[in-house]
């Protein structure tokens, strides 16, 4: 398997009795497949013009198109009406949807772009994660520039 997601389905499945990766509710379960496909499939826009690589790596010094200020206006819009007020997480507790969540918005959120506070600091929070900071801890190349 090569999708993240079908891969985060797989091993959800695959370990019963663990820590799930999905909410065990069934209606927010399928929200947040939703929500993870949306992420990967709509702002293909924003993934484009702020990738994941400048995390690591540091800023892109360029504007945002008009196209990707569009896809994250939609994205503040979807993630502030998912993101109960005072709420840590999407479905009462951490789902792998936060994490993809809290990765899209970093884009911005590394690279300086304005994000609503409370957004900015659903991010933190999830940065903040044993594993993510063990993930990023990972001793990466800075990519070829062309």
């Amino acid at each position: 398997m090569s999708e993240s997601s079908a891969i985060a389905e797989y091993l959800d499945e695959l370990s019963p009795g663990h820590k799930k990766l999905y909410p065990q509710d069934l209606q927010q379960r399928a929200r947040a497949r939703q929500l993870q496909a949306w992420l990967r499939s709509d702002l293909l826009v924003v993934r484009k013009e702020r990738p994941f690589d400048l995390v690591y790596f540091g800023r892109k010094n360029t504007a945002l198109s008009d196209d990707a200020q569009a896809a994250v206006e939609r994205l503040f819009f979807v993630a502030d009406h998912l993101l109960e007020e005072g709420a840590e997480h999407l479905f009462g507790d951490w789902s792998i949807a936060d994490t993809d969540l809290a990765i899209m918005l970093n884009r911005l959120v590394a690279n300086g772009d304005p994000v609503p506070a409370r957004l900015e600091a659903y991010v933190r929070r999830q940065w903040d994660r044993d594993s993510v900071r063990a993930w990023m801890d990972i001793e990466r190349k800075a990519p070829a520039i062309a």
